[in-house]
């Protein structure tokens, strides 16, 4: 194969950094931006650099933020007693998108993983701990991901808060809607059973 030009080189070993990129996938991109229009290439480096210039956390929630406060923390209507606690700012995005949950969120950016030496001191467990004391949280929902990760985290979360004398809820796990339950591991059918309800 032929050795590619260093200018594309370049292009293709940055673009392969970014998650679920492969180096394939990486040299696909580099290509298609070098067909583009100068000026469509420079509004999509300039969209890129100033987006993420903009972006910060949200002193209240750790959300992504162009303010202090993210829209959420800032909107009076969400804050209802319920905070949800999740992950990372990508699984605020994913609760909103079914625009049920009119709470507010607290985002831990992490999960405990005592394997990669991440304890409760490395994530935003402090913050969450600090927004419960002014008496205007009723409901905690723990929605970290149903992993070892995140059951450990939600488990860990919960036992803190508890002697508060406050509402601590996880979100339900199990079989997917429209999915055949023979498809199914077992221990998602194990969470589904845990997990079931009164009809």
């Amino acid at each position: 194969m032929a050795q590619q030009l260093e200018p594309i080189a370049r292009m293709v070993s940055q673009l392969a950094r970014l998650p679920g990129i492969g180096q394939k996938s990486a040299q696909r991109l580099a290509y298609h931006i070098i067909s583009m229009p100068l000026e469509d290439v420079r509004e999509l480096a300039s969209a890129v650099y100033q987006g993420r210039k903009a972006i910060r956390y949200c002193q209240v929630c750790g959300n992504y933020a162009t303010e202090d406060k993210c829209s959420i923390c800032a909107n009076e209507r969400r804050h209802n007693g319920q905070i949800c606690v999740v992950r990372d700012p990508r699984d605020v995005a994913a609760i909103e998108r079914m625009r049920d949950f009119q709470g507010t969120y607290h985002v831990l950016h992490g999960t405990l993983s005592p394997m990669d030496g991440i304890g409760p001191e490395d994530i935003r467990i402090k913050e969450l701990m600090s927004r419960l004391s002014d008496g205007s949280i009723n409901e905690i929902i723990i929605a970290t991901n149903p992993d070892i990760e995140g059951e450990a985290t939600a488990s860990y979360i919960a036992r803190l808060i508890k002697p508060m004398g406050l509402l601590v809820t996880r979100i339900a796990h199990g079989v997917p809607v429209g999915s055949d339950l023979e498809y199914a591991d077992e221990i998602t059918l194990a969470k589904a059973i845990e997990g079931r309800r009164e009809m």
